[in-house]
């Protein structure tokens, strides 16, 4: 059975929602970071960066979500979250490639400004310079979602649980996700999908706002 080291709406969300989707037996082992329970030796042996997710498969630990979510459906193909055809696969490596190295590095600036500067003055330079980067960032997407229902080759694939993930957490921008129509509609439609709705759920994340 798989271990996932999760923290609610963490980076461990997306691996969690294709662990549902999947269908597979798995537990849950809260990595409590309020108490930087990420930073301890114990937690360290298995992820030496520190950070929330882990996956433990028997003897095997693996960490970086979007390698965890890789990892899941290359060894369960028969749950179709991976494209098949040439194509539409490379397609869809290079959405989840921007999602993880330039949407979700852009989110952690805007959240931790401090690690990019050692001046506190510049603080809200940087989140409010942010705004705009990360606006960019979903213009692109809305353009690329269209009328589609799922990111990729009209098939609910790891882009659409990443591409979740990363929006509940720029929810709070001043021009979140929602407020883009094409994201709008999509992300609505994702929110009615039975593992997002049962890992939100079981993660106590609020999806009102998506009705």
């Amino acid at each position: 059975m798989y271990t996932l080291f999760y923290y609610p709406r963490n980076a461990s969300l997306a691996p969690h929602f294709v662990l549902k989707a999947l269908n597979v037996p798995y537990q849950l082992e809260l990595v409590d970071r309020k108490k930087v329970v990420q930073k301890s030796a114990q937690y360290l042996k298995l992820n030496p960066t520190g950070r929330i997710p882990t996956l433990v498969d028997d003897d095997f630990a693996l960490f970086e979500s979007a390698a965890i979510c890789l990892y899941l459906c290359e060894k369960h193909p028969d749950g179709h979250l991976l494209p098949s055809e040439p194509m539409a696969r490379a397609e869809f490596y290079q959405w989840l490639m921007y999602l993880t190295t330039t949407l979700q590095n852009e989110l952690m600036v805007y959240y931790y400004p401090e690690r990019h500067t050692q001046n506190a003055i510049m603080y809200d330079d940087i989140v409010n310079t942010q705004q705009s980067r990360i606006s960019e960032c979903f213009e692109l997407l809305n353009k690329q979602i269209g009328d589609k229902t799922y990111m990729v080759n009209d098939q609910f694939t790891v882009c659409d649980c990443y591409m979740f993930m990363l929006c509940i957490w720029a929810d709070e921008l001043k021009k979140p996700p929602l407020s883009f129509p094409n994201l709008n509609r999509y992300l609505k439609t994702l929110a009615q999908h039975p593992a997002i709705k049962a890992v939100c759920e079981l993660e106590e994340t609020d999806l009102s706002a998506y009705k």
